[in-house]
């Protein structure tokens, strides 16, 4: 089954210096990730702190992640918006200064009124003006707004939608979803603790937050997939879950930055209203990554 988007694509993180916005620290992070089979990265997601960031500053993201990039990597910038139009527009302006594709997450201000016929509009009249292809993102722990497996299925016959990141973890959404899209429509799971599981039901990859931290632990387990080592890659996604967890639910972000300043990336601090990991947590981190290097 071939696929448009395959692969580990980590989530990246938005360094900062202090408050401001740190470009060159962005470049040293993805030139080390160059040197690693990665597919692509993701500029602007969730991970990134994307809603903290002006249009400008994600602008000298995406501009900085497409002239950093190695050939052959895609770059997938997150552009989704409260309106249709500035949805849009803002997708545009990501794809004149190099974004591949765009991650496009649902309108959630007004959720209650995110009905099917309101999303199902929404996303067929970006994908119309879109200039570059569209992967929908289903995040609703974040969003409060669910893209339903039935909707989703409708918008894959879109020419210019093109893929899903599956985030709400929930492995069953893939099983009603995959069996229904289109054959070179990309399903992406977004959740760390499930890549193997995603990858089993015919995910074509993953776009990971914690691949940030652990990118050689989340491409071997798609490389065993690959090759057919199951009980291996069972092995490293027990390993990988532990990590997973403390820097997606215990800790968040701030515990995310610090596992990769141990690993030999830069995280640096979060972007207020978010705050600092305290001091007592590194210990733990610095734990579970020790771990799972040794494994």
């Amino acid at each position: 089954m071939s696929k448009n988007f395959q692969g580990i694509f980590p989530a990246l993180t938005t360094p900062f210096e202090g408050e401001d916005l740190a470009v060159h620290r962005f470049r040293e992070n993805i030139a080390k990730f160059n040197a690693l089979d990665l597919s692509g990265y993701v500029v602007l997601g969730s991970t990134g702190e994307c809603v903290l960031l002006s249009n400008d500053e994600s602008e000298r993201l995406v501009r900085a992640a497409r002239e950093t990039t190695a050939p052959g990597k895609l770059v997938i910038a997150g552009t989704g918006q409260e309106s249709t139009k500035l949805t849009t527009s803002f997708t545009n302006r990501m794809a004149a200064v190099g974004a591949d594709a765009a991650l496009v997450r649902p309108p959630s201000y007004y959720k209650a009124k995110m009905t099917k016929d309101v999303l199902r509009s929404h996303y067929l009249a970006v994908a119309d003006g879109a200039r570059i292809p569209v992967i929908v993102y289903n995040i609703p722990q974040n969003t409060g707004v669910t893209i339903e497996p039935e909707l989703l299925i409708e918008l894959s016959a879109h020419p210019n939608i093109v893929g899903l990141k599956e985030s709400s973890g929930i492995i069953s959404y893939l099983g009603k979803v995959i069996p229904h899209v289109p054959e070179n429509f990309s399903c992406l799971v977004g959740s760390g603790f499930v890549i193997l599981p995603a990858l089993v039901m015919g995910a074509s990859g993953a776009i990971l937050a914690v691949a940030n931290a652990a990118p050689a632990a989340c491409l071997d387990i798609f490389r065993l997939f690959k090759e057919g080592r199951i009980d291996e890659a069972t092995q490293r996604q027990l390993a990988l879950t532990p990590l997973n967890k403390a820097v997606m639910e215990t800790y968040g972000l701030p515990g995310l930055k610090y596992a990769m300043e141990i690993q030999g990336y830069y995280g640096g601090p979060v972007r207020r209203p978010l705050l600092s990991l305290a001091e007592a947590a590194k210990p733990e981190i610095e734990e579970l990554v020790k771990a799972l290097n040794s494994n």
